[in-house]
């Protein structure tokens, strides 16, 4: 990094002469614009306080498909969860306090 570089080549300064002045403007208005939505979302997302805005429609969706008969599968899909949750739970538990032991019947746990 202490040598510096010496370019004198003169493709390393270009310009083209074929657009106009007006269409180098509004690309530049363009890149301009774009670099300033840019940084607004980078703000927004490091700043969670600010929320979010939205009032598309599709945000918003619900399953027309699914019929009013399929409120069994519903409960059977809450029975399985909250069964899960429990042993996730007792799971946890167990790990917590190691005075509990370890049960195994397993006799694939003792090797020789």
């Amino acid at each position: 990094p202490e040598v510096g570089v010496e370019s004198v080549d003169s493709t390393c300064f270009g310009r083209n002469y074929f657009k106009s002045a007006e269409v180098v403007d509004a690309d530049r208005e363009q890149v301009l614009a774009d670099a300033a939505a840019l940084k607004e979302l980078a703000t927004d997302y490091y700043r969670p306080e600010v929320g979010v805005e939205s009032v598309d429609s599709t945000c918003f969706g619900r399953n027309y498909f699914n019929s009013l008969e399929s409120d069994g599968n519903i409960d059977n899909e809450r029975k399985t969860i909250f069964a899960e949750a429990a042993a996730l739970k007792k799971l946890a538990t167990d790990y917590h306090h190691p005075e509990v032991g370890v049960e195994s019947v397993d006799s694939t746990c003792f090797g020789r």
